[in-house]
């Protein structure tokens, strides 16, 4: 590879990772072509970007990029595959999946959302994370509920300003 292509790489990782909010590195070294071509399916039905990359031209683009990837680059060793997805916790459930066929892919760390995570043992934490509209629905969830008591609790007082009044005072207490 030219210095020419080796710099046309290095901005290209920079790019992916500045447009990128969830950054997974991965270690699929040793999977046979047909078990990597399921791998790149489920990565695809699931919106998820995988890519080979070589560790020094990935670290040189985590450099120049203006992110804060922390350790992250620590882990460049050996086999690495990114993924990259719009929701922080796809990835890591795509790999969990893959796995109850497979070793691999192995999670070497993980940039969710201005958060580093490394090692394998973090997977099943990086599943559990809610994107943010799980997050909204969650939250516009809680707010309904309290709404919809109320609600319900003023139809069953007949509709009468008496009923209502008496209805919303048990409210309060």
């Amino acid at each position: 590879m030219t210095r020419e292509e080796k710099s046309k790489v290095i901005e290209d990782l920079t790019a992916e990772l500045a447009n990128n909010a969830n950054i997974y590195l991965t270690d699929i070294s040793g999977l046979n072509a047909g078990t990597t071509s399921d791998l790149r399916r489920a990565c695809h039905k699931a919106n998820v970007k995988l890519a080979v990359v070589k560790n020094t031209l990935l670290e040189k683009a985590m450099e120049a990029s203006d992110r804060e990837f922390g350790s992250l680059p620590e882990v460049l060793k050996g086999n690495t595959s990114v993924m990259y997805s719009e929701t922080g916790n796809v990835p890591a459930k795509v790999i969990k999946a893959f796995r109850k066929k497979s070793e691999k892919p192995l999670l070497k760390g993980a940039f969710i959302e201005e958060t580093v995570y490394i090692g394998d043992e973090q997977l099943d934490m990086l599943v559990d994370i809610k994107s943010k509209e799980e997050l909204i629905g969650d939250i516009v969830g809680l707010l309904q509920s309290p709404a919809k008591n109320v609600i319900s609790a003023l139809k069953s007082s007949g509709g009468t300003l008496a009923g209502i009044i008496k209805t919303l005072s048990e409210k309060e207490g």
